[in-house]
């Protein structure tokens, strides 16, 4: 089936764009390419776009929380294929002001651990396999 467009952006509400782009930026890389005081573009290596866009009255999201203000959404990164590699990446990401959310004791039971960015929204560090 062919499909109807492309996929151009990921759009992230936030109180302060630039401030969560540079957070990213500084995640997983990438350029930006637009930065005004209410939207700014982070253009990926491999092309995919993420914006950030002021949005006054934010409410960050409660996770897990499915009730109310719920995640809405959330970025799975790879880290890399060891839990080493996930160790070094939740060490630099809370660092630029990441909070844990969710490690489990046993990561044998999941390859991921979740953490909020600095605005709130969850996002996931994943072990490749």
């Amino acid at each position: 089936m062919a499909s109807v467009a492309r996929l151009r952006n990921v759009v992230i509400d936030c109180p302060d764009p630039r401030a969560l782009a540079a957070f990213y930026a500084a995640v997983i890389g990438g350029s930006l390419v637009t930065e005004e005081d209410d939207w700014v573009v982070l253009r990926l290596p491999d092309g995919l776009r993420l914006g950030f866009q002021l949005a006054e009255a934010y409410t960050p999201p409660e996770w897990p929380r499915a009730d109310r203000n719920s995640q809405q959404f959330h970025l799975d990164i790879d880290a890399g294929p060891t839990w080493a590699d996930v160790d070094a990446a939740e060490k630099k990401v809370l660092a630029l002001g990441a909070r844990l959310l969710r490690r489990e004791a046993d990561p044998v039971a999941e390859d991921f651990r979740v953490f909020a960015d600095p605005a709130g929204h969850p996002f996931c560090l994943c072990r490749i396999d």
